[in-house]
């Protein structure tokens, strides 16, 4: 499996999360890890949180595909496996992370190491090694 190397796309790219990122936290004070944004959205949620700004974040996250395919003219280009029980163990231990870790990737990585949060740096380097393996592993080791 071959992945494209695209500086220029990744770098607009991480600079439209980061500067989400920062809209969020100054326009409402929030930390954008997208976790913890689903999870306040869902059920059980505790009074008085508001639903709209996190339904309205959810939904600039699912329009993004569409917007590509409007400025582009194509989809984006997209690698998953057709390993359904990888696919499911994958999920799990995502998900498993993100409760265990207090946070998932986006409120660690970008919002918890800009601030300097010594728990964030630990959960970042425990994903990004863990990541590191499993790419080692899947890719070279057994060649999912």
């Amino acid at each position: 499996m071959e992945t494209e190397f695209t500086p220029i796309l990744s770098l607009l790219g991480g600079g439209l999360i980061g500067a989400s990122a920062v809209l969020l936290m100054a326009t409402h004070g929030r930390i954008a890890g997208i976790s913890g944004i689903i999870s306040r959205i869902l059920p059980p949620r505790s009074a008085g949180q508001s639903l709209s700004q996190g339904v309205l974040f959810v939904i600039g996250l699912l329009l993004s595909a569409p917007i590509w395919v409007l400025v582009y003219g194509q989809s984006p280009v997209q690698t998953v496996s057709d390993n359904l029980p990888l696919l499911g163990a994958a999920g799990i231990l995502v998900g498993f992370g993100s409760v265990l870790g207090n946070g998932c990737t986006s409120g660690h990585g970008v919002c918890g190491i800009s601030r300097l949060s010594g728990r964030s740096i630990v959960a970042t380097v425990t994903f990004m090694s863990s990541a590191f393996i499993a790419v080692l592993l899947l890719r070279h080791v057994i060649g999912a």
